[in-house]
């Protein structure tokens, strides 16, 4: 099944759909967000990503100071998740001045709404709703965004397979049009989170959901996941996107930068064209190696006419001259009788016998 953003459409027979995921890494400054809108064009990204949350609507400031120390990626955080996520939140009126720039350079403007009045404030803005994680279990989220009639990317992070169902289902029941992203959450960017990538959930997506398109959500650096998720399928690919990996802010350290995205681009369109065919047959840039790399039946020595052919009179060599007989047939050869003299190294035709 393909679905449609805006102009693209997008689906196996379609090139891989990349999501530049700014986030965070505006670092508080419009012409920054705007700045990295182009640097992500230029580097080959199909959209632009921000995200819309209020702090107060999104996490719980008690909750996360009752949690005691900071975990996973926000041990690193010098400041409290509340104060982080208030730092990184992006005011609405942002929306139409990033919104003008994306189609100023032509890319598609996209933001992960995280609370009611953002999904709703979206709808005129976005071309396509993508739902994160950690709201797979909320279903109002899900019926408020499915109901928007838009394609929703939603990603599967720390989730298993029954609530992936649950999710599925709820989307799918109200808006068909899904892209299911296989995702790790895991935001440190250490390279043992390869060992928890399992892109082969991607197949089992497939399998499960033959309507849905898969896509890959990914905080790991290099390339490797990316192209493993799209031989197997993937055909959106969402990576976080910076100018500067060193730079101080939450989500810089497992971003790319603009060289390494755009190394990604193209090494996935080469290897969209490796793809190719799930069809066997030859090539025509191999149609020749036909001939000179196969192999036919030749006359091992002189071949008077009339006599018998026995094994030993008869090599396998390359080249497959055109007509030639094929070693498939040499027990039929066997036991004919030459009609002609055949030459040594001669290719055998069926001409040249009888019984």
């Amino acid at each position: 099944m393909d679905i449609q953003i805006a102009e693209r459409l997008i689906g196996l027979a379609h090139p891989t759909y990349f999501i530049a995921d700014i986030a965070a890494n505006h670092d508080g400054s419009l012409e920054r967000a705007k700045y990295l809108i182009r640097l992500a064009k230029q580097a080959g990204a199909d959209a632009a990503k921000f995200q819309n949350f209020s702090a107060p609507k999104i996490v719980s400031d008690y909750g996360f100071k009752s949690l005691g120390e900071q975990a996973s990626h926000q041990a690193n955080w010098k400041k409290s998740v509340f104060e982080v996520y208030q730092d990184a939140s992006i005011p609405f009126e942002w929306t139409p001045e990033l919104k003008a720039v994306c189609d100023e350079v032509g890319i598609h403007y996209f933001s992960s709404p995280y609370d009611f009045e953002a999904i709703d404030y979206l709808d005129s803005f976005v071309p396509a709703y993508k739902i994160g994680s950690g709201d797979i279990t909320w279903p109002e989220a899900l019926e408020r965004i499915a109901r928007k009639g838009k394609p929703v990317l939603l990603a599967t992070g720390a989730s298993d397979i029954g609530e992936v169902q649950k999710a599925v289902h709820i989307l799918r029941a109200i808006n068909p049009k899904l892209v299911l992203m296989q995702c790790n959450t895991n935001y440190t960017a250490r390279p043992e989170n390869y060992d928890h990538i399992h892109l082969r959930v991607l197949t089992t997506y497939g399998l499960m959901f033959p309507d849905v398109v898969l896509g890959l959500s990914d905080h790991t650096h290099g390339h490797a996941t990316v192209l493993g998720a799209v031989a197997l399928g993937a055909r959106v690919i969402e990576k976080h996107f910076t100018d500067d990996v060193t730079r101080e802010g939450p989500d810089h350290k497992f971003a790319m930068d603009p060289d390494s995205w755009a190394s990604m681009v193209e090494n996935t369109r080469l290897l969209e064209r490796a793809l190719g065919s799930a069809e066997k047959f030859v090539n025509e840039n191999e149609r020749e190696t036909v001939i000179l790399q196969r192999r036919c039946l030749r006359a091992a020595c002189d071949i008077k006419a009339g006599e018998v052919l026995q094994r030993e009179m008869i090599d396998v060599l390359r080249p497959a001259t055109v007509g030639a007989i094929l070693p498939y047939d040499l027990p039929q050869v066997i036991g004919t009788r030459a009609l002609e003299d055949i030459p040594a190294g001669k290719e055998l035709r069926w001409t040249m016998f009888g019984a």
